[in-house]
């Protein structure tokens, strides 16, 4: 973690960090809801939805971007220098993994990769299970089945395909605030000295 703060309230303790997870579901899921009663996730219901999702990602979980609790996984601090000039500049700035030149708290040392891949791999599983569903509806809008009302084959693909891809961008943050344990300062960091009082 690199912030222990969310709107003023402290998240060092795992719990605090549980509960953060749960009210950013329980808020997606209002919003689908929502999103389906105003116009049956047309641009509404689904476009906003998403842009909402990543929204909280950016702000409040992390991992994609410079803010929220989750170290941004690719390494990289803010950007600072100027915009790549050619395509070549761009490709090399776009898939490198680690910046030398970013400051210490966006740099991530190996137990952090370490993390970020096991949560990845914990998180596309559930993305892999919710594909095959996907494959199943896109198969019998194909080729009609008899026991399922064709006009039903949508509705359950827009249930099923966009909770997916919100899934998509906030399960893996969320898998690591969800296990990482309390947060406890290091014991090797040098206390910050107590302020003099004035008399």
């Amino acid at each position: 973690m690199r912030r222990t703060t969310v709107l003023g309230f402290n998240m060092e303790k795992q719990i605090a960090r549980r509960r953060l997870v749960v009210a950013v579901y329980a808020l997606l899921a209002a919003l689908l809801v929502l999103g389906w009663f105003l116009d049956r996730f047309g641009v509404t219901g689904s476009i906003y939805v998403y842009f909402i999702a990543m929204f909280l990602n950016w702000k409040i979980l992390g991992g994609y971007g410079p803010n929220g609790l989750v170290k941004p996984f690719n390494g990289k601090g803010p950007r600072n220098e100027p915009i790549p000039s050619n395509l070549m500049e761009l490709e090399l700035y776009r898939y490198g993994n680690l910046d030398p030149d970013a400051p210490d708290q966006y740099r991530n040392d190996e137990r952090e990769l370490g993390r970020r891949d096991r949560v990845h791999y914990q998180a596309y599983q559930v993305l892999a299970i919710l594909l095959c569903p996907i494959w199943f509806i896109a198969q019998w809008e194909i080729r009609p089945v008899h026991f399922m009302p064709p006009h039903l084959l949508p509705i359950l693909l827009e249930w099923i395909a966009l909770p997916a891809v919100l899934l998509a961008v906030t399960l893996p943050q969320a898998i690591l605030l969800w296990t990482e344990p309390d947060f406890t300062p290091d014991p090797h960091e040098e206390p910050e000295p107590e302020p003099i009082p004035a008399h």
